[in-house]
C-alpha cells in the first residue's frame, strides 16, 4: 500500500527526478559531424540578391511529401512570402499569392496544425509583436484567410512552439520583454515565457499566462520536446543575456503546471531549438550555437542524444554542423520536418555565402546517415571529431 501511494505520488509530480550541475559545461567533449561542405545535400529554397530572407517555418502535409514553407523578407519584420515543395523538399515552387496583409507582417512567421472538435484539421499562422495574430488554412494550405487579431496583447516570436492535446486543448508558447505584451508595453529588462490555449482548434486563444522567468536570465523561444515515455513535456529555452547556458523547464500534467528553469550544459547551449524524435529514445534538435565555447559558435547546428542525457546533464551522443554562417549569430531559426521514409529535412536561414544578404538553404539526410558518419569519425581519429 505504502509503495503503491509513493507510485502515484511520483506520477503526479510535476517534474522528472534530475540532476542539476552546480557548474554546467561553457563548452562540450563530444564529436562534431560536419556537413558544411556537403554540397549534394544543399537545395535553394529561394534567394534574392539584395534582399534579406530569414526566419522560415515549415509544415509536414499529410501525404508525408508536400511542404507548406513561410518566411518573412526581412530580419523578422517583413512581408511573408510563401512557397511549396511536392517532393520532400528536393525542389520548391514559385513564391505564392497571399493575403494582401500579409506584407503587413512585423514578426517572424510560424506555422502549426490543429485539430478541430469536428474532427477536420486547420493549419495556423502565426506573427506579433503588438497585436498577435493570425491566418488560418482549411484546405492544406491552398487558400489562407488574412491576418486578424487573436487577442488585446502582443508578444515575440509568436508562437515559438505550439502542442495539442489528447484533451483537445493547444496550448501555444511566446515570450515578451515588456515591449509589446499590451499596446502601451516599455522595456523592463525582464523576460517573461507566456502560454495561451485554446479549447476549439485555434478559433479562440485565452489570455496569456506567465509560464516561467528569470532573476537574471533572458528565457525566451522555447522548443517543445516529448518524453519517450510520453509522461513528461519540456520547453529548451534560449538565454538571450549571453551569460548562462540555456535553459529547460518541465511538466508533468499536460502544461498545466512547470518546473523552475533550471541551466542545460554547453552542448544544448543555443537559439530556437526545434526537435524530432527518433527511434531507439533518442532526439535530433537544431538550433543556432551559441555555446560560449565552441568551433562552431554563431553556425546552424544540430545535436544528438537521448532523453537520459537532457535530464541528467549530459553532452549527448554527437553534434553536427549543418552549415557554416558568415555572421557571428544571425541564422538558424530552424525548421524541421521528419518523411515518412526516415529522411529529414532541415531548413533555415543564414548568411551563406559571403558578403550576401541571407537566403533560405534545405537540406536533407537520414539518421543511418549521420550515425554512419560518427562511426567513422571515431574510428579514424578522435582529434577529427572537430571541424
Amino acid at each position: 500500500m505504502i509503495l503503491h501511494i509513493i507510485m502515484v505520488l511520483l506520477l503526479q509530480s510535476p517534474v522528472p527526478v534530475q540532476d542539476e550541475p552546480v557548474k554546467p559545461s561553457r563548452g562540450y567533449d563530444i564529436p562534431v559531424i560536419d556537413l558544411d561542405e556537403d554540397l549534394d545535400r544543399h537545395v535553394v529554397v529561394d534567394r534574392e540578391p539584395g534582399q534579406y530572407l530569414g526566419h522560415p517555418s515549415t509544415h509536414l502535409l499529410d501525404d508525408g511529401k508536400t511542404i507548406i514553407i513561410v518566411y518573412p523578407k526581412g530580419h523578422g519584420r517583413g512581408a511573408i512570402v510563401m512557397k511549396r515543395s511536392e517532393d520532400g523538399g528536393r525542389t520548391w515552387g514559385e513564391r505564392l499569392e497571399t493575403p494582401a496583409n500579409w506584407a503587413t507582417s512585423v514578426e517572424v512567421p510560424t506555422l502549426y496544425e490543429t485539430g478541430m472538435p469536428d474532427g477536420s484539421k486547420r493549419i495556423l499562422m502565426f506573427t506579433g509583436l503588438y497585436p498577435i495574430r493570425m491566418a488560418a488554412s482549411s484546405d492544406e494550405g491552398s487558400t489562407w484567410s488574412p491576418l486578424a487579431p487573436i487577442g488585446d496583447y502582443g508578444g515575440i516570436v509568436v508562437m515559438s512552439d505550439c502542442i495539442q492535446f489528447d484533451d483537445g486543448r493547444a496550448m501555444c508558447f511566446f515570450h515578451d520583454d515588456g515591449r509589446f505584451i499590451d499596446d502601451s508595453g516599455k522595456a523592463t529588462g525582464v523576460f517573461n515565457v507566456y502560454a495561451i490555449t485554446s479549447t476549439d482548434g485555434g478559433v479562440a486563444w485565452t489570455e496569456p499566462e506567465v509560464i516561467t522567468t528569470h532573476e537574471t536570465a533572458h528565457l525566451c523561444e522555447g522548443g517543445l520536446i516529448r518524453s519517450p515515455d510520453g509522461l513528461t513535456i519540456a520547453l529548451l529555452l534560449r538565454e538571450n543575456s549571453r551569460v548562462l547556458n540555456s535553459f529547460i523547464i518541465y511538466s508533468r500534467d499536460e502544461g498545466r503546471t512547470w518546473s523552475d528553469p533550471v541551466e542545460l550544459p554547453g552542448a544544448l547551449t543555443g537559439d530556437r531549438h526545434q526537435v524530432i524524435a527518433l527511434p531507439e529514445e533518442r532526439y535530433f534538435i537544431s538550433f543556432r550555437d551559441t555555446t560560449h565555447e565552441s568551433p562552431t559558435q554563431g553556425d546552424w547546428v544540430g545535436w544528438v542524444g537521448s532523453w537520459d542525457d537532457i535530464i541528467h546533464g549530459g553532452e549527448g551522443q554527437y553534434r553536427v554542423r549543418l552549415k557554416d554562417n558568415h555572421h557571428r549569430w544571425d541564422c538558424a531559426y530552424p525548421a524541421l520536418e521528419l518523411l515518412p521514409d526516415g529522411t529529414i529535412v532541415a531548413v533555415t536561414y543564414g548568411h551563406w555565402t559571403e558578403g550576401e544578404s541571407p537566403w533560405i538553404l534545405s537540406m536533407r539526410f537520414t539518421m543511418e546517415e549521420l550515425d554512419a558518419m560518427h562511426s567513422a569519425l571515431l574510428e579514424s581519429s578522435p582529434s577529427k571529431a572537430t571541424p
